[in-house]
This record gives structure tokens, C-alpha cells and sequence, in this order.
């Protein structure tokens, strides 16, 4: 009975994890797109605030569409887990977070 009580543990624990990485990653992803659309320089604006928001790895992908009335920037935040739990996570392997806010570009 104890293996099964610790494989579910794990796993609760990896859903936990994976929940929490989740709005990170959505956190990230609003700050970036707050920052980008009141900067000249919005990809750097918005890599510096989602990176001060979060402490994960994250790849930010920022594209503004000036062909909108008004103009928009989209910041799109991706993260991937490892997993590193045992038992757990070789069951699993990585898993991506991905978040993606757009926000009017506001004169800076």
C-alpha cells in the first residue's frame, strides 16, 4: 500500500508544481505585454518585466501589429518544466506552460 500512497503524492506534488508554473507563466506573459505597450522599445520593455515577475527560464516572443486600429502589441510567454520528480516524471516528461496577452500600444 506504501508505494501507491507515495506514487500519488508525487503526483499531487507534480500537479501542484505544474499549476503553479502555470500562472507564473501567465503572470509573466501580462506584465510583459503591460510593459511593451507603453515602451519605444516594447521586446526589451517586455522581456525586463517578465523576468523581474518570474524566476523561471522563460522564452518571450513579443510581435507588435501597427496594421490595427489602435496598434497592438502581443506578448507570448513559454516555459517548459522538466519534471524532475521521480517516478512521476519519467511517466510524464517536460511540460510546456505557454501564455499569451495582447494589449493597445499606448503612446510612450
Amino acid at each position: 500500500m506504501l508505494p501507491l500512497v507515495v506514487v500519488l503524492a508525487l503526483g499531487l506534488i507534480v500537479v501542484g508544481v505544474a499549476v503553479r508554473n502555470e500562472l507564473a507563466v501567465e503572470l509573466a506573459a501580462r506584465e510583459g505585454a503591460r510593459a511593451a505597450s507603453v515602451s519605444a522599445t516594447p521586446a526589451a520593455a517586455a522581456a525586463r518585466a517578465a523576468t523581474r515577475v518570474v524566476r523561471l527560464p522563460l522564452d518571450i516572443d513579443t510581435t507588435t501589429d501597427a496594421s490595427t486600429n489602435p496598434a497592438t502589441v502581443t506578448v507570448t510567454v513559454t516555459y517548459t518544466d522538466p519534471v524532475d520528480v521521480a517516478i512521476i516524471g519519467a511517466l510524464i516528461g517536460p511540460v510546456t506552460h505557454r501564455a499569451s496577452v495582447t494589449m493597445a500600444v499606448e503612446p510612450p
